[in-house]
């Protein structure tokens, strides 16, 4: 007797299965095919991803060696190209723009400032390196533009929890001791001076700058 329950009830199990699988059966398969289309697109979004790496990784180690050679005008464009190229990852392209900045420091002070500030004020670039190009600018300027407006550009980046704050105090003690300007020339150095983790360079290429300022004033 228990045997004919127990086959009732597969028999009923199956009923149920198959009215189920009639109506939600479509719903399993769409979503089974959707999965695998999602698994797919998601491997060539890897796939494609790495390959755009590679390529501009490569142009990145060309325009690289162009530096290295010499040729500088060449690779100031190479820069640009990978800077500007939708093939580039965002990386590289952060990447370029900066080296592009550099070269273009070497002939054109406000091209070269231009992009620094374009950097400095790119919230997707992270507060570090934000930093690290409104520094860049900074010290580009140095030679020409008046102490007031690089302290303007450089004196937030000389608080205690900024990265570089150490090559902004050095560049604010430089253009202070351009202008003539004792008073702000001795803030910065003292600060440079007084600060235990102030590198071993920098520390020194104060010291100079000290040394060459009491020459000046001895003759």
């Amino acid at each position: 007797m228990s045997d004919i329950f127990q086959e009732v009830d597969e028999e009923v199990r199956r009923e149920q299965l198959r009215r189920m699988w009639e109506r939600y059966g479509r719903y399993v398969i769409a979503a089974c095919v959707l999965l695998v289309l999602a698994v797919a697109g998601w491997r060539f979004y890897e796939w494609n991803e790495a390959k755009k790496a590679a390529e501009a990784g490569a142009q990145f180690e060309a325009a690289i060696a162009l530096v290295n050679e010499g040729k500088n005008k060449e690779a100031e464009e190479a820069f640009a190209k990978i800077a500007t190229a939708s093939g580039s990852t965002s990386s590289y392209r952060m990447l370029a723009r900066f080296r592009e900045a550099g070269e273009l420091a070497r002939r054109d002070t406000k091209a070269a400032v231009e992009i620094y500030d374009q950097l400095a004020a790119d919230s997707g670039n992270g507060r570090v390196l934000q930093d690290l190009a409104a520094v860049r600018a900074g010290t580009v300027l140095v030679d020409t533009a008046p102490y007031s407006d690089i302290r303007q550009r450089l004196e937030p980046m000389t608080a205690q929890d900024r990265a570089f704050r150490h090559s902004a105090r050095a560049a604010l003690a430089l253009a202070a001791w351009k202008a003539n300007d004792a008073t702000a020339m001795r803030r910065w150095t003292d600060m440079i001076l007084a600060d235990p983790e102030t590198p071993p360079g920098t520390r020194g290429q104060i010291q100079m700058l000290l040394a060459l300022s009491d020459t000046d004033k001895k003759s």
